[in-house]
């Protein structure tokens, strides 16, 4: 019975321990609600009984993320809103009216003529004060081919803008205001943020008012999305919608971080991918805008492709590591640097480069006039080449068939060689040798491959080739893939035709 009691007693003295060493005291801190799950130190469970919690580290962390004691998610949407304009653009559209038919409901017009209606189109978008007399960035396609721009400040007062300069590649414009003593928005460093970082957006979706929505970074570096020519997106999960165009991508220091600009959605509206152009990129175009009326980019003259599976294979790379040079333009900076076909380019001035369309950003953003260096893989070798880049030019018969019934990578694939007649209508240079793509069944082998009617193969394993017995033969007897060398409208680029 003694025995028993003991043992009871001990039970419930181990159990009280152990309870008071897992117990979770909820400590109320002003601006948030934090729980706390270190130990309890002798004396503190006696003196928070009492209401006289000790006062909290500067770094404990909030649930907003920010330090305690620095603003709270609320002061930073207060803080940046101002910064953040309403822009209504206007423009004329001509849309085809017939003239009045009692009949055109059951038959439909008979031969009334038409005329031309002019309509004004009205769009919607958002924009951020960048300086204290009136400069607003924004996007290009929420003011292109307007008439007449509006800006809508956060104190009600609308303005007349005019367009300083656009840059349609990169889907940014800027405006200026007849207004002074403006609120510019602080400019945070966007090459600094990381994945998961917690942002607001800001701007008037939906022409609903003033709207801040809060998420997280999702990705960044999202390139080859197909919405602009330059992209080095800023992804995010914080709702974005039509209207928020232009506006202002924030980090929890109420700092500038992206310009939204557009949103991946199967019907329009907020589908949780929302893309942002990041600060940095923004800032040298407005630069440029201001100092030249245009965006003066960097350019290397080459041809370049991302290094696939299929490509790596037939090369000997490896997949996804740096991006393949396919041609080096004559007299480019690339040429006067020694950069050849077939290089890879692993970094741009430490920076990796695994992407072409990071690449192709990277060297635009340099500008004209930038040197780089280059860390390239040449034949298994690494080496390391200056360059100086320059602005980025204006932009400006009988079929040879295989066999009909022909299978594998060739099949449905019409061929001949390059003569005076195809020169001519394909505008290709009169020195260019190799096989002309005169005709491609768009669901063959080759077509999958990349192939385009107008391409010339130059070159097959790395090897010229001549007439289609030539290439037939390397084909054939291939065991998994042949490489290749294809010129198409003004440069080469690598193919791999799979068996």
């Amino acid at each position: 019975m003694i025995k028993r009691i003991l043992r009871q007693s001990l039970l419930v003295t181990i159990t009280a321990a152990v309870t008071a060493l897992i117990t979770v005291p909820l400590v109320v801190q002003e601006g948030a609600t934090r729980l706390d799950f270190s130990p309890r130190a002798p004396g503190v469970g006696e003196a928070r009984a009492q209401g006289t919690p000790p006062a909290p580290s500067q770094a404990q962390v909030n649930q907003g993320g920010l330090l305690l004691g620095a603003p709270t998610i609320a002061d930073v949407a207060e803080k940046v809103t101002p910064s953040v304009v309403t822009i209504f653009s206007t423009r004329a559209q001509r849309t085809p009216q017939m003239l009045g038919n009692p009949f055109e409901f059951f038959f439909g017009p008979r031969g009334i003529p038409e005329r031309q209606l002019e309509r004004k189109q009205r769009s919607l978008g958002s924009g951020v004060i960048v300086s204290r007399d009136g400069y607003v960035l924004t996007n290009n396609h929420v003011v292109q081919d307007a008439g007449e721009i509006l800006v809508t400040l956060a104190d009600s007062r609308e303005l007349t803008a005019k367009v300083v300069g656009t840059d349609p590649p990169s889907d940014l414009a800027l405006l200026k205001i007849p207004a002074d003593n403006l609120p510019p928005i602080a400019i945070g460093d966007s090459s600094r943020i990381r994945i998961g970082d917690l942002v607001l957006a800001i701007g008037n979706p939906l022409g609903v008012g003033q709207t801040v929505t809060m998420g997280i970074i999702s990705a960044v570096g999202r390139a080859n999305t197909g919405i602009v020519d330059y992209e080095d997106f800023i992804q995010t999960d914080a709702a974005i919608n039509p209207g928020n165009s232009g506006g202002a991508l924030v980090n929890l220091q109420g700092e500038l971080i992206g310009v939204n600009t557009a949103i991946a959605s199967m019907t329009g509206g907020y589908q949780g991918i929302g893309f942002a152009i990041p600060s940095a990129m923004a800032l040298l175009i407005k630069d440029s805008l201001l100092r030249h009326g245009k965006v003066v980019r960097g350019w290397l003259g080459v041809s370049i492709q991302n290094v696939t599976p299929d490509l790596a294979e037939g090369m000997g790379l490896t997949p996804g590591k740096g991006v393949l040079i396919a041609d080096v333009g004559e007299d480019s900076p690339a040429a006067k640097a020694g950069l050849q076909r077939e290089d890879v380019v692993l970094s741009v001035d430490g920076v990796a480069t695994n992407d072409m369309g990071r690449l192709r950003t990277t060297i635009a953003n340099k500008g004209a006039g930038a040197k780089v260096m280059l860390r390239v893989l040449r034949k298994g070798q690494e080496l390391k080449l200056p360059v100086t880049l320059v602005e980025l030019p204006s932009e400006g018969g009988d079929q040879e068939r295989l066999q009909g019934k022909a299978v594998g990578p060739l099949a449905g694939l019409s061929l001949r060689p390059a003569d005076g007649d195809l020169r001519q209508k394909y505008r290709l240079p009169r020195q260019l040798g190799g096989l002309v793509v005169v005709g491609l069944d768009p669901e063959s082998p080759a077509a999958g491959s990349g192939l385009r009617e107008g391409d010339v193969i130059v070159e097959v394993n790395r090897a010229r080739v001549e007439t289609v017995e030539q290439l037939q033969r390397v084909v054939t007897g291939a065991k998994r893939s042949v490489l290749l060398l294809v010129y198409r409208q003004g440069y080469t680029l690598f193919l791999t035709l799979r068996k």
